[in-house]
């Protein structure tokens, strides 16, 4: 599959095949890829936690307040992306820019991490409805929790849906 198709293919999941555990060789594969991610002067300011059996099962009530993120329970696999301290360089970028480099870097492993399980035949859905304090005791995280990715195999009849997305014309501007 090439990268036009993966993000073609890829959407939030929210229906997962609750007999289907995900080999670990593709953990594995989704976790390197968003190693591999680029970032801010390569400080990668973020720290994977996967929650599997129990603690995927507590790790998803901490994302459903209010009735949200009810298929979270479903996954088989919950990855917390959690904030990490800027290198040196990074941080001085993040002051003279006034930029806060860490949340593009996050997003930037997110979309590798679940462009890669696209590719591995695996679902994902990005979770930003998440209860920080709740997910820190849940695993012991002294940093604070971004994101939390549902990883597993897509239910049965779970059939790809058609992408509404905004004209490319109003999206990009050419300047010569």
């Amino acid at each position: 599959m090439n990268f036009l198709e993966i993000a073609k293919n890829r959407q939030s999941c929210r229906s997962y095949d609750l007999t289907r555990p995900v080999e670990q060789e593709k953990l594995d594969a989704v976790l390197e890829a968003a190693c591999l991610a680029p970032s801010a002067c390569n400080a990668q300011p973020y720290h994977l936690t996967v929650c599997r059996g129990e603690a995927a099962k507590a790790a998803a009530k901490a994302c459903q307040g209010l009735g949200m993120n009810k298929f979270a329970s479903q996954a088989p696999v919950l990855i917390i992306v959690s904030e990490q301290p800027y290198s040196k360089s990074a941080a001085m970028g993040a002051r003279v820019k006034n930029n806060d480099y860490r949340s593009i870097d996050i997003g930037i492993a997110a979309a590798y991490l679940t462009a890669e399980a696209t590719a591995q035949g695996l679902s994902t859905c990005i979770l930003g409805w998440i209860d920080d304090k709740k997910l820190r005791e849940i695993t012991g995280l002294d940093a604070p929790a971004r994101l939390v990715i549902t990883l597993g195999y897509a239910a049965e009849g779970d059939s790809l849906r058609p992408k509404q997305r905004k004209a490319l014309d109003t999206l990009v501007s050419v300047k010569e």
